[in-house]
């Protein structure tokens, strides 16, 4: 893509408010969607999440009262809640280092470094602390997965206005090593949707942005 038409794409995005429930977003599309995700960067390469992608109409529609009463869950084609993984771990770090050798080749031995590097940065925090740093990459994925719904002509809205509890107890997370952190409901505008005309309202690039 040309540079104008990634910044067209960008002013075309907004956080939809009234999605299309009739309009659904094709597989092989959706499996691209997905794959954008793997593809999210993260501290070290850890990928502390796991992205929980719900298409049942009956879980959305439970899940809109835990939403704050907002429709577009239930209306969206695809509902992605975005999960961090709790209490990262040696075993954790040891297993991307494996996976990590599985791929790249070489000797394991010569991950160890680097190995030794995670495990320091981890061991120096708090299990509060871990569990905030992984949060925080999460964010990290929505804004690849935001992205990408607008480089491919899908809406999306961003959520925290959520009960991750809640969500934990009706997908089922409870007692896992995933809890949740926001979700994102993915799909398609709704012509009845007021907010997509709307101008978008962003501080001046000299209000934002700074050069040294």
């Amino acid at each position: 893509m040309k540079t104008n038409e990634v910044l067209e794409k960008l002013r075309w995005r907004y956080a939809t408010k009234v999605f299309d429930a009739g309009k659904k977003i094709s597989g092989d599309v959706w499996e691209d969607v997905e794959e954008s995700l793997v593809l999210t960067p993260s501290s070290f390469g850890l990928q502390p999440w796991k992205f929980i992608v719900v298409t049942d109409e009956v879980v959305k529609e439970r899940l809109v009262e835990h939403s704050w009463g907002q429709a577009q869950v239930a209306d969206c084609s695809h509902l992605v809640v975005l999960t961090a993984l709790q209490n990262l771990n040696e075993d954790d770090i040891e297993k991307f280092i494996v996976d990590t050798h599985e791929k790249r080749g070489g000797e394991l031995v010569a991950l160890n470094p680097y190995k030794e590097m995670m495990n320091g940065f981890v061991g120096s925090m708090s299990e509060a602390e871990v569990n905030g740093w992984a949060k925080n990459q999460v964010y990290i994925a929505l804004g690849q997965l935001m992205t990408t719904a607008a480089m491919m002509g899908l809406d999306a809205c961003p959520m925290e206005g959520i009960v991750p509890a809640k969500y934990d107890e009706i997908l089922g997370l409870e007692g896992g090593r995933y809890s949740t952190v926001l979700a994102c409901p993915v799909g398609f505008r709704s012509e009845e949707d007021k907010h997509s005309g709307l101008a978008k309202v962003r501080y001046s690039r000299a209000d934002v942005v700074e050069r040294l």
